[in-house]
């Protein structure tokens, strides 16, 4: 990928989450799904921490060696032509130095938006201080300019995940934290596992910026998220998941009964390679 054709990408990515309808992100964790996902006609990939990490045979949670994540993600980029953001969990470090390395081999590997996150895997401070996300954003940022790609930074908000305090507080403690992400340089807002409409309209309107919900089953169609003035839905590792649910029950199937009628599939070979074709510039 050229630079000029990465800050194109970068802008049109950027520039969607500015207009209706919502930017919906089926996210994909290889080449075979980030296909299928462009294929059917979506604006952008994701990528999914979680199915990459499973795919390249490590555990979620920063377990994948980086440089695994920035291959895996490179490859990702070579298949499609619409825009790639990369989940990159909390920034692959313990400082913002760190931080705006990864941010750098990231966009190295044609990514153009990341998600980064405020929660940690330590029980005993299970959320970043507000100040230590702040500088981490910020180096992001710096980074990114200093690349000359305009990413789009989606900054995790884990206060919903992690069940921190009472739903009147998680909600004014998201609303401080976003309005210190989006001045220290994030473009998004992902309150990661909050569910509730009418409790992320408020968050809209209390912070007039695009924001990211996870679409999970039992949540209200997408119109009537867009209607709540959501910008954009993500699947996290929704799709990989049901991949996975599905391939145990047919293997289960298959030595069970031992027949074959569980590989019955709409997919075939050709329908496969035609998504690989060559095409034309």
């Amino acid at each position: 990928m050229t630079k000029d054709l990465q800050i194109r990408l970068a802008e049109t990515f950027r520039a969607r989450h500015r207009r209706k309808p919502l930017l919906l992100l089926p996210n994909a964790w290889d080449p075979i799904s980030a296909r299928i996902v462009e294929a059917a006609g979506f604006d952008a990939v994701a990528t999914t921490s979680g199915g990459l990490a499973w795919a390249l045979g490590y555990r979620d949670g920063e377990e994948t060696p980086w440089q695994e994540v920035v291959a895996a993600t490179a490859r990702i980029v070579r298949t499609v032509r619409v825009p790639v953001t990369a989940d990159i969990e909390a920034g692959y470090g313990e400082g913002p130095a760190d931080v705006a390395r990864s941010v750098r081999d990231i966009i190295g590997a044609g990514a153009v938006g990341i998600n980064l996150e405020d929660g940690t895997h330590d029980a005993a401070q299970p959320m970043r201080d507000i100040d230590d996300m702040v500088a981490r954003i910020r180096a992001a940022r710096a980074a990114a300019l200093a690349e000359g790609v305009p990413i789009v930074i989606n900054a995790r908000i884990d206060l919903y995940l992690k069940r921190i305090g009472t739903e009147e507080t998680r909600l004014a403690e998201t609303t401080r934290r976003g309005k210190a992400y989006l001045a220290a340089g994030a473009d998004c807002l992902f309150p990661f596992g909050l569910v509730d409409l009418p409790v992320a309209a408020e968050l809209v309107r209390a912070l007039d910026a695009p924001i990211n919900l996870v679409g999970r089953p039992g949540m209200p169609p997408v119109a009537e998220i867009e209607a709540a003035g959501i910008a954009r839905v993500s699947v996290a590792s929704g799709l990989t998941l049901a991949a996975m649910g599905s391939m145990s029950r047919m293997v289960d199937e298959l030595r069970t009964s031992g027949r074959f009628d569980a590989l019955a599939t709409t997919m075939k070979r050709d329908d496969a390679q035609k998504l690989f074709a060559p095409r034309p510039e």
